[in-house]
């Protein structure tokens, strides 16, 4: 048959493009988040008056198994702090302080570039 070897070829090459899409995007997050890691480490760790504006959370839901019958979610938690100059930042934490988080409160945030480290009511 003629013109099978190319029809070939050009199925294999676009059977492999989400291969190597996911490959990069899976590489690009990992260089991401460490240069993040890196630029946090390198942060000086700060502790400053703030206020609690605003608390949210992101849900992500996840199925798999052969038919989509495992679900699993995972729950991120952020808030966002006032400074007395006025400044916003919002920060993940993890679940069990911002639990004892209230929209309002006051006290002293500690922070590491955009690494939550603790907040303590005054």
């Amino acid at each position: 048959m003629p013109g099978f070897g190319m029809d070939f070829d050009l199925f294999q090459i676009l059977f492999k493009i989400p291969f190597v899409l996911v490959a990069v995007m899976i590489i690009v997050t990992i260089v991401r988040n460490l240069r993040q890691w890196h630029k946090n480490n390198q942060s000086p760790r700060l502790t400053v008056p703030a206020t609690v504006v605003a608390k949210r959370t992101s849900v992500t839901h996840f199925q798999g198994g052969s038919n989509g019958a495992q679900c699993h979610t995972s729950t991120s938690y952020y808030a966002t702090f006032q400074v007395e100059s006025g400044d916003r930042m919002e920060l993940s934490l993890p679940g069990h302080e911002y639990g004892l988080l209230a929209e309002g409160d006051r006290g002293k945030l500690s922070f590491q570039g955009t690494r939550f480290l603790g907040f303590a009511r005054s």
